[in-house]
């Protein structure tokens, strides 16, 4: 427990509302069915729920404070306090709570469009390579030594994310290495962290709208926060709106890409194709100097590899731990190879939509497979627009499409299925439907020939099938698996 005053001291604040004991606190929550005597109960915001709603309960539940940035009403006995930004206060009472965990921790944040997810696998693979133990948190899930937490956001709400970097520091990380997303910054859920790096990948208009970003200028804005908040900034020179993200930086920057300019830069990039697996080789010149290996695709396999080894650079990892780890980080669903066959390669891909896809088959052209084949299906109850655009980059980019079911939610398959087969008419892409997706795996791997490049994407790291509001297991590893099994008997 924590004496009260010790808390407070760490925000700004009014009190409008009784005395502020001098008590020890049990606790601070931003739900009110975790209230308990003596906590400190912080009033949330949000897009369905208002926690000022909340502040009678809090107060009926034994709270001694309520924090709150609007008028509550029935409150007897806790004492209130109004500030700002409740979000802003939750998150600096809570690093108070566990002693700040990120002064235990070198915090490494990767901010970016794209490639987060990828850059934060490559990042830990090199520093526990090096014998750093490190924390993942991001997209995919949550990792703390050997236990694997799935994810519900990308940056976890404030409470969830310092209690995290407290159990690791607990556990004996040296490093933990997050994904920051713009909304983690917007809602305040990285304040009260200095992040030992930052790291910025690349920026496009994404996260717009309702609930997320009013306008670019705003999600540039939000991303380079975290330049006013680490001790060193990692970034993508060849971003064209990399000076708008660390415009008003207070760390140093080092900046990587292909260009001169860069402190650290690629050179002389080579396509490899082992006929199972596509990859680079590639230079590395400037602060460091070798030639290394990506075992993924394309050229921005090459940037979040470059991303990577910029980061342990800056840690002091030796350059020869890099290559090894960098040439053998495999992160799940994102052009993840699955050996099948020696004649053809398979991989598990997250593109669920018309860019993400589009990029990624425009990336596999560029090693001239025997055919590209093409595995996908959209979700339900979402745009059709997206159905018909990733059915004609399918049809256009493809040599052959299977098209199947992803997660149909509450529309039935086939009417989905249809609105993917529109888009992909306006092309002379050849095209086979199979809704049910095993059957769509088996149909690519019997019929797959030598030299074939072949994609499941859509599902990536997801394990589950989303059918009438019921969340069926399904793998797409273990479909794989069973596919070579019954093939094999």
């Amino acid at each position: 427990m924590k004496k009260l005053s010790g808390l407070l001291s760490e925000i700004e604040y009014e009190l409008i509302q009784g005395q502020i004991p001098d008590i020890e606190i049990t606790g601070i929550c931003r739900d009110d069915r975790k209230i308990e005597k003596d906590c400190i109960f912080v009033c949330i915001e949000g897009m369905n729920f208002d926690g000022h709603e909340s502040a009678a309960k809090a107060d009926a539940g034994g709270a001694a404070v309520i924090v709150a940035s609007k008028e509550v009403k029935g409150v007897r006995d806790a004492a209130v306090i109004k500030v700002k930004d409740t979000r802003l206060a939750l998150a600096l009472l809570c690093a108070a709570w566990y002693d700040h965990p990120d002064q235990r921790l070198k915090v490494i944040g990767v901010t970016g469009t794209k490639g987060k997810t990828t850059t934060t696998y490559m990042i830990k693979s090199v520093l526990e390579r090096a014998g750093i133990k490190t924390g993942l948190i991001g997209t995919i899930e949550t990792v703390i030594g050997d236990e694997h937490i799935p994810s519900q956001n990308t940056t976890p709400d404030s409470d969830v994310l310092q209690a995290t970097l407290n159990k690791m520091a607990d556990e004996g990380c040296e490093a933990v290495v997050m994904e920051a997303s713009s909304q983690g910054f917007k809602l305040h859920r990285t304040a009260g962290i200095t992040f030992e790096v930052g790291v910025f990948t690349n920026i496009s208009p994404d996260h717009i709208g309702p609930g997320e970003h009013e306008d670019f200028d705003d999600y540039l804005r939000c991303k380079g926060m975290l330049f006013k908040q680490c001790k060193h900034g990692i970034v993508n020179m060849d971003d064209e709106h990399t000076k708008d993200v660390i415009k008003g930086h207070t760390c140093t920057i080092t900046g990587y890409g292909f260009g001169e300019d860069c402190d650290i830069r690629v050179t002389n990039c080579e396509l490899v194709n082992s006929g199972t697996h596509l990859g680079v080789d590639f230079d590395v010149k400037g602060q460091m100097n070798l030639r290394a290996r990506v075992n993924m695709p394309g050229r921005f396999s090459v940037y979040n590899a470059l991303c990577a080894m910029s980061v342990c650079h800056s840690l002091g990892v030796d350059t020869d731990v890099m290559k090894e780890a960098i040439a053998g980080a495999k992160v799940k669903g994102r052009i993840e190879f699955i050996k099948v066959s020696d004649d053809f390669s398979l991989m598990i891909d997250y593109a669920h939509n018309a860019m993400a896809l589009e990029s990624l088959l425009t990336t596999l052209r560029e090693y001239e497979p025997g055919r590209l084949v093409s595995v996908f299906g959209c979700g339900g109850n979402r745009s059709k627009l997206r159905r018909y655009e990733m059915g004609e980059v399918s049809g256009k980019l493809a040599d052959l499409t299977v098209i199947t079911s992803d997660n149909p939610r509450f529309e039935k398959p086939l009417d989905i299925i249809a609105d993917i087969v529109t888009g992909i008419k306006k092309t002379d892409g050849e095209f086979v439907e199979i809704p049910d997706r095993k059957e769509a795996i088996r149909y690519v791997i019997e019929n797959g020939q030598k030299g074939d490049v072949i994609v499941l994407a859509g599902k990536g790291h997801e394990d589950y099938q989303e059918i009438e509001g019921v969340k069926h297991h399904m793998d797409e590893r273990e479909l794989i698996a069973q596919v070579l099994e019954e093939i094999a008997d």
